[in-house]
């Protein structure tokens, strides 16, 4: 994807996991896709060990993946929820994945979103969005999620956005700690104030 001089570009080992065609039955297993791309982004050293996609929620196939891309892009919008919204949006042809005639989109993301994706997902037009870990996993490790209304759960709902969390928690939390174990960078991490 392109803008102007700036480009979106998909690791090349996440192509491989862009197929459509597999069907992802149950929430689980849609987790587990997100959190094996989460680990990967750390192999890689991409970006943030977060990872997302978009899956057709009538069909269960999967619509678009994304990765946190902030490291290798120096670029801090790039979380992997953004990228995998981005991806879906260019591949149906929309800015609006809950426009008329659209499927149902779900978006599963290995963690909770921060104040900025939050804001993302409420504009994106998917109608669910399930998470793995918590936004406390991610802060625990020294992310700085942003400030996000204690409410944000029923407020998406309030929007006809419907919020799973937990699903697969643990699993996504020893992402987060595998990180921050090898020494990855926690980037943003001084919430705000001057360095």
């Amino acid at each position: 994807m392109s803008c102007g001089d700036f480009s979106v570009r998909l690791p090349e080992w996440l192509r491989s996991h862009a197929n459509g065609d597999r069907v992802f039955e149950t929430p689980e297993e849609r987790m587990r896709l997100v959190i094996e791309l989460s680990r990967l982004n750390v192999e890689h050293g991409v970006g943030g060990p977060f990872g997302a996609a978009v899956f057709d929620h009538s069909s269960n196939r999967l619509a678009a993946v994304g990765v946190n891309l902030v490291l290798s892009s120096n670029c801090s919008v790039l979380h992997a929820e953004v990228v995998a919204i981005m991806m879906a949006q260019k591949r149906w042809g929309h800015y609006d994945l809950g426009a008329q005639g659209m499927p149902p989109f779900q978006l599963v993301t290995s963690t909770e979103p921060c104040a900025m994706c939050l804001g993302a997902v409420a504009w994106s037009g998917v109608r669910a969005l399930v998470c793995g870990a918590r936004d406390e996993d991610a802060r625990h490790i020294g992310f700085d999620e942003g400030p996000k209304s204690p409410r944000w759960v029923e407020d998406l709902e309030s929007r006809g956005i419907r919020v799973i969390r937990d699903v697969c928690r643990s699993e996504a939390t020893e992402v987060l700690e595998y990180y921050a174990e090898s020494g990855g960078v926690i980037y943003n991490g001084r919430q705000g104030r001057p360095s």
